[in-house]
């Protein structure tokens, strides 16, 4: 479980997160909804202790983010960009690599690394380096990497910006079972479709601010209207809305 209460993040002239509370629960996917410059992307950032916040606290499976975040980042799973691997490393080098980084042993990260390479069925690339991979074959091992250590918690910043279709849904598939299996998946974006076909839980978000929170279904009902796009333009305003 995710807990953010009252954040409060100024960047420069720029009050980024304003107040932003919201809980994302386990057994559940959660979709932080905004225009571009909302505040999803910071607030993210905080959540997994790359910036520190000026007021409020975040909490990961009730560890505070702030005060113990070596603990925090080990309920943690950041899907990284899957454009970004090292490309002279194979997936087995790169997952197990990121595993100790997790804080595990050599050991652990090792059997560790075997298992996630088989629930994602990478054993066919496992071996090969990543340079010339597929863009499926890049995300793949990029979510290996980010549940390599079983952490409760996935977080991931728009994470099918620059997959093709069948990447999209391979990835679509994964968090669907991630979820199944009890964790909390975290993430943000601005793409409609992608939230209203993924999410339990959609927390839509305006100039660092929550501005409303429900399920797909019920963001459009308390708006009248009979699309999430719709309901996310009548919730932030015109102008956001083209923002996105």
């Amino acid at each position: 479980m995710i807990n953010v209460s009252n954040l409060k993040k100024k960047i420069g002239d720029v009050q980024a997160l304003d107040d932003l509370s919201f809980t994302a629960e386990n057994g559940q996917i959660t979709g932080l909804l905004g225009p571009n410059g909302a505040g999803k992307t910071t607030c993210l950032r905080t959540l997994f202790g790359l910036l520190k916040a000026d007021e409020g606290f975040a909490e990961i499976e009730n560890i505070n983010v702030a005060k113990d975040p070596i603990a925090a980042k080990q309920q943690l799973g950041l899907f990284p960009d899957p454009f970004g691997l090292y490309e002279r490393l194979t997936p087995r080098e790169y997952i197990q690599y990121y595993a100790e980084l997790s804080g595990l042993s050599s050991i652990e990260a090792k059997l560790a690394t075997t298992d996630v390479i088989t629930q994602l069925s990478l054993e066919d690339i496992a071996d090969r380096r990543c340079k010339g991979f597929s863009q499926g074959q890049r995300m793949k091992t990029a979510l290996a990497q980010a549940i390599v250590h079983k952490p409760s918690n996935i977080i991931l910043d728009e994470p099918t910006r620059g997959l093709d279709v069948m990447s999209t849904r391979q990835l679509r598939d994964c968090l669907q079972a991630l979820k199944a299996q009890g964790h909390c998946v975290l993430f943000s974006s601005h793409v409609m479709q992608e939230v209203a076909a993924l999410c339990d839980k959609v927390i839509v978000m305006a100039k660092g601010k929550v501005v409303a929170e429900g399920s797909p279904q019920e963001l459009c009902q308390l708006t009248g209207k009979e699309s999430l796009e719709d309901a996310f333009i009548a919730l932030i305003g015109t102008d956001e809305g083209i923002a996105a």
